[in-house]
């Protein structure tokens, strides 16, 4: 049995239990001052205001700084071929998303790239990215297919976050996003291509244990509310959790039909009206919200604040992607989720913690400081919260440890 001891915190801020933050509950954040954490092989097993402390095999001082369990993204597409800098210009051409996609490019464009590329490589290239995520305080992350769009080749993607998953000390869930955008093959057989969907790929992929969610892309020139619906109820027959990207660039009725099937969460929601968000809070959908895309895309930013206010639980993501999203740091999310949602941290907090754990099945096992979970926690170069909304540009946190081990110290603020 290994021990560690996290003592002289100087600010420990954690949701103060497992359970759903939203509404007015969306900025609720135990702050214990001037505390200890107690970890038990890989486990957090006490914690609270420093007093008389355990000895263990492992005693880390933290002189002071800012505590807080680690990072959830709960939206990223991390295993794909290639990079799409290219698009820069066209963007600054003023070329839409949508129209890069229709000439070929964006989405297809990796799909092009990912088929080409061998799973030594796919995994090799998430490892590094991994291992940025993990300096950046980042302990557990979704990653999604959706760059093979064919069976072999999505199940390439799945099989390396699965080995992934297995060999890095981040914790990986899997979504199957085969309905990412119809492949060259089927441009013109829309049909074919979700029949493949739904009676080939769904099937295989719950059969060999390879994801646990499945996701839609229901957008304008990709897949409708109602092919968008008969996915995803498919997916839930044979076992795949519902999640939706919607109303990211129009709103077609992807919130709507997330509340409609409950699905665990919408993700985007740039353009979400109050049909939506009515519709959200009615089926107890969560909104994961990616504060980065918005900024890449010069796009609005969802309404945040008019969620919240509609009992609406908030999580974050990274959207971390080749194409509308190259970012994948925890920080910039958590800063623009105050400074363009108009959050205040706690709410940000909560949004990257305990609330992006539950949009991916783990708020049992990760996202707050609680006896029996996972010792997951960064020690930041910071003093309380606000330090660690309000600086940008930096990375601030100092020591990020993983079941009880530390994954990442930055000896330089040692």
């Amino acid at each position: 049995m290994s021990s560690l001891l996290i003592k002289n915190i100087g600010l420990l801020a954690t949701s103060p239990d497992s359970s759903l933050k939203k509404g007015i509950h969306q900025k609720d954040v135990s702050m214990i001052k001037n505390a200890y954490i107690l970890c038990e092989d890989g486990k957090i097993k006490e914690y609270g205001s420093d007093g008389v402390l355990s000895e263990a095999d492992e005693v880390i001082d933290a002189k002071g700084r800012l505590v807080t369990p680690g990072l959830v993204d709960a939206h990223t597409h991390l295993i794909f071929g290639g990079w799409r800098q290219n698009e820069m210009a066209m963007k600054l051409n003023g070329a839409a998303y949508l129209d890069i996609l229709k000439a070929g490019g964006g989405i297809l464009s990796t799909v092009r790239e990912t088929r080409k590329a061998a799973k030594e490589e796919l995994y090799e290239k998430a490892r590094k990215s991994l291992d940025e995520m993990l300096s950046l305080g980042t302990t557990t992350c979704e990653a999604k297919s959706g760059y093979g769009l064919n069976l072999e080749d999505e199940v390439k993607q799945l099989e390396v976050i699965r080995e992934l998953d297995r060999n890095h000390p981040m914790d990986l869930v899997a979504t199957y996003l085969g309905a990412h955008a119809y492949p060259e093959e089927y441009v013109n057989d829309h049909e074919g291509y979700i029949k493949k969907i739904c009676e080939e790929v769904i099937p295989y992929v719950a059969e060999h244990g390879l994801a646990e969610f499945c996701d839609v892309f229901c957008e304008t020139g990709v897949f409708s509310k109602e092919e968008s619906g008969r996915i995803l109820l498919t997916g839930k027959e044979y076992g795949l959790k519902p999640k939706i990207h919607a109303d990211e660039i129009d709103a077609i009725g992807g919130s709507i039909l997330a509340g409609e099937i409950h699905a665990v969460s919408a993700e985007h929601l740039i353009v979400c009206n109050q049909e939506g968000i009515d519709a959200l809070s009615k089926g107890g959908v969560i909104a994961c919200l990616l504060p980065a895309t918005s900024l890449y895309l010069s796009a609005e930013f969802a309404k945040a604040r008019k969620m919240i206010d509609n009992d609406v639980a908030i999580a974050f993501g990274s959207d971390f992607n080749p194409g509308s999203c190259p970012c994948l740091n925890p920080q910039l999310v958590m800063n623009l989720g105050c400074l363009k949602y108009r959050m205040t941290p706690e709410e940000v907090l909560n949004a990257m913690t305990i609330n992006a754990a539950a949009a991916i099945g783990r708020a049992d096992r990760v996202g707050s400081v609680e006896p029996g979970k996972q010792a997951d926690l960064v020690i930041w170069d910071a003093k309380d919260l606000n330090y660690l909304c309000y600086r940008m540009g930096s990375n601030l946190a100092h020591r990020v440890i993983k079941k009880g081990e530390t994954v990442y110290l930055n000896e330089e603020t040692d």
